[in-house]
């Protein structure tokens, strides 16, 4: 799916960001003594440097809820008055009610219809398309989309494969009409023929829980690196050429790249293939490791923190993930409601 979206409906934009992470650091030195890795190999292969860890008794929402009430305070959105919270994410609290609802529910978004969204680290922005296409189309007068994971629950710790990569984190984003910028374009797709590269086996009705899934470890999320490594070389590079001669645009049209904090070898790689300096590419994963659709919004908020993202400036924002899925969104960031 490709679509110019500029001009069509009311102008959309993201009018405010919030986040919320883990107290908790897991460096790469603490990883160090769980597993047969090192520090300089995790650099190397990944950027990493530490991650943040969801506490025993933290759950998705409880990471997604102040994350979303930071990004109501700064667009100056009452809770009561939002008409959708749409959450994406691979750990919900649990299969239901959704973790929509439970975030909706203590915020306050008494009006709100709420649900979650599953596509894997894409996932925030498939959430974006669809707020972006409610309120453009006045179903909706505003949105919050959040993106939020406790990815630790689902690693195997004794998988050094795996569990070098994934951190857990939230963050939120309130969309709006605006009076300048928006929502120029997105681009989202999924090809299962890659499913099984990068998927949690069990717990669903393919193969409901059971000792034997247990017992084989199903329960914890299974990646052929180098095969997820080679597709999303490939997707993160085609989804964002094919959004930009969408919607009329170059490389050169685009101020910042915020993409999806996998790996830095498969930013660096897209940044290279695109033709993107480095300037212009935003980097939080030393940080936070792989935090799945709560990537892009993480990395939304730290550039503004930094002074990276200012009003006017054309934003691309890229992503794959398991499915297998991907998706793009450009924009020009306004910051400020219409």
């Amino acid at each position: 799916m490709i679509a110019a979206v500029e001009g069509k409906g009311r102008r959309v934009g993201i009018t405010g960001v919030g986040v919320q992470v883990p107290e908790k650091v897991l460096t790469n030195a603490d990883l160090e003594r769980m597993v047969e890795t090192s520090d300089e190999w995790i650099v190397e292969r990944t950027g990493i440097r530490e991650r943040r860890i969801a506490a025993d008794d933290e759950a998705a929402s409880d990471l997604a809820i102040p994350a979303a009430r930071q990004a109501l305070e700064r667009a100056g959105v009452d809770a009561a008055d939002l008409d959708l919270v749409l959450v994406a994410t691979s750990t919900p609290d649990m299969l239901f009610p959704s973790t929509g609802a439970i975030v909706a529910d203590a915020i306050g978004a008494r009006n709100a219809a709420g649900y979650d969204t599953l596509a894997a680290c894409s996932g925030f922005l498939y959430g974006l398309s669809q707020a972006f296409g409610l309120v453009s189309g006045g179903v909706a007068e505003n949105a919050l989309v959040v993106g939020t994971e406790t990815l630790s629950k689902i690693v195997n710790w004794n998988d050094r494969g795996t569990c070098i990569l994934f951190g857990d984190g939230a963050g939120a984003a309130v969309i709006e009409p605006v009076a300048d910028g928006g929502f120029i374009g997105f681009e989202l797709g999924v090809d299962a023929t890659y499913g099984l590269d990068l998927c949690l086996p069990a717990g669903g009705s393919r193969h409901p829980t059971s000792a034997e899934t247990v017992q084989n470890e199903l329960h914890w999320v299974q990646m052929n690196g180098r095969e997820v490594f080679r597709v999303a070389t490939r997707l993160m590079v085609s989804s964002a050429n094919d959004l930009l001669a969408a919607v009329g645009a170059t490389i050169d049209d685009v101020d910042l790249y915020v993409a999806h904090q996998a790996n830095q070898r498969i930013i660096d790689h897209a940044a290279r293939n695109l033709g993107l300096p480095q300037e212009k590419v935003f980097l939080n994963i030393d940080r936070y490791g792989n935090t799945s659709a709560a990537s892009i919004p993480l990395g939304l908020a730290d550039a503004l923190d930094e002074g990276r993202l200012r009003p006017g400036m054309r934003v691309l924002m890229s992503a794959v993930g398991g499915g297998v899925t991907w998706g793009s969104a450009y924009m020009t960031w306004s910051g400020e409601r219409g």
